[in-house]
């Protein structure tokens, strides 16, 4: 054995064996022919540069002499001495992938010979700038195939797939039979099973185009992008609450999900994808500037966001760049496959991204803001007009009710109203004949300006009139005006118009008198004011006043004031109207009119011509600068905006870029056709998640530590045919769907198992187990219950919660609002759906390019005992009892249609009638449901 091993040491170094008679390899042959490989592969990431665990620095041969924690590393010449020996002859170290035992004989031969270092630092190897996902992609042709060959193949794709199987000595799985393929096509394309009927006659269709035309019509679905858009909310970590300790909803980020599934059925080429979604704000074109084009943005802030603030100058620094490596991290990943992230701190160890290329990327998105935006709806002008009506109803409704409040008390000792507020303040009085009305503001709740948004002058008739409106010839005057401002005028008390936007500041602090006169006397008993009827502001609330009435000039009257209300309170809450001294009829009538109110106050603000969606807003940022170590407070040299270096084509920004068009360049730079990265990982994705594994095993990583392809020349043929058709998704799936390679069964081959254990060769369709989505969704198809809607607020499976810290606890029962698919489903970080939770589903605070795929107890206890299984198990029994009957037989048939696609087998049969009988139906529906069959894609 021993013999075998020197042989085998001297073998690698390119030295003749021992046995010839030479002598054995010196210390530095040693240690340049594989030494300094073992040891940058796996020793000095972790025990050198700027990181050394265990203080042990095996890059340099001093401090690895010296040793660290533990003591010398090192004894040269000693071997029993030398801890490095004892622990990777132990299999300790490295930790993960402990070495091979020639590789541990050539570091004992080492050490025997001194340990020499004639190369310093060992550095861990790292890819270049020829690195393979960084070279322009080849329009490889398919490999030439004999004509045995030929005739399994049916796309191009096959060629290379039987190509690599032949080298391997493995032959292709047998074909699918049709009811497994319509499933397989169902569940990849639109994430749903095929409903029986689909499957017969898909079976049953004698037509030789019949799976292309299968094919067509799934991918034609609108389901098809609720299927496909969740695999892309994955990549760019979608979630709707703010993540951190808080953690609290963004109830307006459901636009970006719907953007996404749009995009998808639109089969929107990927260059506008990634433009819209890096800068839909400033691109120019009509598909940029629809609302839904506009929520594109949220991708950059989709991520965490810590609301909590620090009053630190460090903490704030650190919060910003947190925020800003959140949106380089999920660009890099998702558009690039780069971890551009790590170059934060310094030089990707690994990867040819310098530091100067991370922050270049940060100077893109420096401007970048989390933060909800308004943007125009696409039916705007529709909700002008109904927003006028609803308004108009509203005021009447208002009015109303102002038959219900107090009338003010002149001779009033104490508090007979409540305290003013910033909405709406009726001052009721006996009826006066008058023709001015004047307020005298004598103090207000914070000592700045005050600020009328409209004031109102009612007469005292069974229909009134607002006497004070400038159409109808009121005219205003006032003490002072705001100087410089085109929104705070004196012709904005009257002219109806409400809200902060159309009002009137006194340039007084605390002070001002307004005067509202109209050309005939009124008999008048109403006067109403208000600081901001659309609630936005608080400030600047009169607090102390009296209002005067008069026919004549110089002949005021005080009908009102501030003396009879209580003291105001900005932190009170607003005073509940009572209902002493009125009728129970005018008490029935004002509960009618409170509730009214409230439902068109509910419609009226869901009514604007902008929708608020979390998107982010955009400001021009400040000089970026390069961070020593990624610390804030350590700004080094000025960096503008650019790119990654090493990929082409060169992307340099001015450090004045505007802020828009830094986002815009970046965008086509990734968009360019001469960059060959974006094509491989989109072409990689889809790959992915029709195989269950991608041509490379990492989609988001194509760099040194990613995987490398396993078939790197039908990678760069389906990238260029993509980029060739125009970078559509759609053909890119037909081809593949449409191949031999993917109609292949899942059957196993022992031998094919032994060669390539993890089918990274294509030999079969590996098994895959269904996503929790496409779980929940088909429990709920089964059913006969799924809500087919599409779009617009999800459905929140969690209790409503009013805690500064939110709390997401599960709703106790679901009923039909939540039976939509679940991509349409509230997503809050963190929180998992209490039933499909268990499935693997990413939380949302990382990206996820791939999901786990676990087997555990819990997803059997969940599709077994959980309250929604259970519900919805008694729901499909309902459902076979209507379409089939009570016979156990014939339920049994329809059953394994509508969960499994096919006919149960005479035993299956005999099994499920006998449940039926012993056990009811919904127990046969509960045991469909926890059947592998119907959780796994065949």
């Amino acid at each position: 054995m021993r013999t075998w091993i020197v042989l085998a040491i001297v073998g690698l170094f390119g030295s003749s064996s021992a046995e010839a008679g030479e002598a054995p390899a010196s210390g530095e042959s040693l240690f340049t022919g594989q030494v300094e490989a073992i040891l940058a592969n796996s020793c000095v990431r972790c025990h050198g540069g700027d990181h050394k665990k265990g203080e042990l620095d095996l890059s340099r041969r001093a401090p690895a002499l010296k040793g660290g924690e533990n003591g010398p590393a090192i004894v040269p010449g000693n071997l029993d001495e030398s801890l490095l020996i004892e622990k990777v002859a132990a299999g300790e170290m490295p930790p993960k992938s402990p070495l091979k035992p020639e590789q541990v004989e050539a570091l004992r031969a080492w050490v025997k010979a001194g340990a020499p270092y004639p190369r310093e630092p060992v550095s861990p190897p790292r890819a270049g700038a020829d690195w393979w996902s960084l070279r322009p992609i080849k329009d490889a042709s398919p490999p030439a195939l004999d004509a045995e060959a030929t005739r399994w193949v049916r796309t191009p794709v096959d060629a290379f797939i039987l190509a690599k199987l032949r080298e391997n000595k493995l032959t292709p799985a047998p074909e699918a039979d049709r009811s497994a393929l319509i499933r397989r096509l169902s569940f990849d394309l639109i994430g749903l099973p095929p409903s029986p009927e689909e499957v017969a006659r898909f079976v049953a269709d004698a037509d030789p185009l019949a799976y292309e035309t299968l094919v067509d019509r799934l991918l034609a679905s609108p389901q098809y992008g609720e299927r496909w858009g969740r695999h892309w909310l994955d990549v760019v970590r979608f979630g709707e609450s703010e993540g951190y300790e808080t953690n609290m909803p963004r109830f307006n980020a459901w636009p970006y999900r719907d953007y996404v599934i749009r995009a998808f059925n639109r089969d929107t080429p990927f260059p506008q994808f990634v433009v819209e979604q890096l800068a839909a704000d400033v691109a120019s074109g009509g598909a940029s500037k629809d609302w839904l084009s506009q929520a594109a943005t949220g991708f950059l802030v989709g991520g965490t966001h810590d609301i909590v603030g620090n009053a630190t100058i460090e903490g704030m620094r650190q919060q910003r760049v947190d925020d800003l490596d959140d949106v380089v991290t999920a660009t890099g990943t998702a558009f690039l496959g780069l971890t551009i992230n790590c170059a934060r701190c310094h030089d990707h160890k690994f990867d040819p991204i310098l530091q100067k290329d991370y922050y270049g990327f940060q100077a893109v998105f420096a401007g970048v803001n989390h933060a909800s935006r308004a943007v125009e709806a696409a039916d705007a002008e529709a909700r002008r007009e109904k927003a006028t009506s609803v308004a108009a109803e509203l005021a009447r409704v208002d009015q109303g009710l102002d038959e219900f409040e107090p009338v003010a008390r002149l001779d009033a000792d104490s508090p007979a109203r409540p305290m003013v507020n910033p909405r709406r303040n009726v001052e009721r009085f006996a009826p006066i004949k008058a023709r001015m009305v004047r307020m005298t503001i004598l103090a207000t709740a914070d000592p700045i300006e005050p600020c009328i948004d409209e004031f109102e002058v009612y007469t005292a008739e069974s229909s009134p009139r607002n006497v004070a409106l400038a159409s109808a010839g009121g005219k205003a005057t006032a003490s002072s005006e705001y100087p410089g401002s085109a929104i705070h005028k004196i012709e904005h008390l009257n002219d109806g118009k409400l809200g902060n936007g159309r009002s009137w500041i006194s340039h007084a602090p605390g002070k001002g008198v307004v005067t509202i006169a109209w050309p005939e006397p009124a008999l008048i008993d109403r006067v109403v004011w208000g600081r901001d009827r659309e609630e936005a502001y608080r400030d600047r609330l009169a607090s102390q006043y009296v209002i005067e009435a008069a026919d004549e000039p110089g002949a005021w009257r005080v009908v009102a004031s501030s003396l009879d209300r209580a003291a105001y309170k900005a932190d009170a809450p607003p005073a509940a109207a009572a209902d002493s001294g009125l009728t129970s009829e005018a008490a029935a009538r004002r509960a009618e009119l409170q509730k009214r109110r409230a439902e068109l106050k509910a419609k009226l603000d869901q009514l604007g011509p902008t929708v608020s969606m979390y998107v982010g807003t955009f400001t021009q940022p400040a000089t970026t600068h390069l961070l020593r170590r990624g610390d804030p407070m350590q700004p080094g040299a000025q960096v503008s905006p650019s790119a990654v270096a090493a990929v082409e084509p060169a992307l340099n920004l001015s450090p004045d870029a505007p802020e828009g068009e830094r986002r815009l360049a970046l965008a086509r730079w990734i968009g360019d056709p001469a960059n060959p990265l974006p094509a491989r990982v989109m072409v990689n994705r889809v790959w992915h998640y029709h195989f269950g594994r991608g041509i490379v095993a990492t989609p988001s990583d194509f760099g040194f530590n990613g995987a490398a392809p396993s078939h790197p020349e039908l990678l760069d043929w389906l990238a260029a045919r993509y980029i060739a058709g125009g970078w559509r998704l759609k053909p890119l799936h037909r081809l593949i769907v449409l191949s031999a390679a993917y109609r292949q069964s899942s059957r196993g081959d022992a031998g094919a198992q032994a060669v390539d254990r993890e089918n990274r060769l294509v030999w079969r369709m590996s098994p895959r187990r269904l996503e929790a989505e496409a779980v929940r969704d088909s429990i709920l198809a089964v059913a006969g219950k799924l809500d087919p809607e599409m779009g617009g607020p999800g459905y929140n499976i969690w209790e409503k919660n009013t805690n500064y810290v939110a709390i997401y606890k599960p709703r106790g029962e679901l009923g039909p609002d939540a039976f939509r698919r679940m991509i349409y489903q509230f997503k809050p970080r963190s929180q998992q759906d209490p039933t499909f939770g268990s499935f693997d589903c990413p939380d949302a605070a990382l990206v996820a390019p791939r999901r786990n795929i676990s087997t555990t107890a819990l997803q059997a206890l969940d599709l077994l005992n959980s309250g929604f299984i259970i519900q919805q198990s008694g729901l499909f029994a309902q459902r076979l009892a209507d379409e089939v009957g009570a016979d156990p037989e014939r339920q049994v048939d329809r059953g394994f249609a509508l969960a499994l696609g096919r006919p149960p087998a005479p035993a299956e049969r005999a099994a499920a009638a006998a449940l039926i009988r012993a056990r009811g139906t919904p127990s046969f529906c509960r045991a469909l449901y926890n059947a592998n069959e119907f959780v796994y894609a065949p």
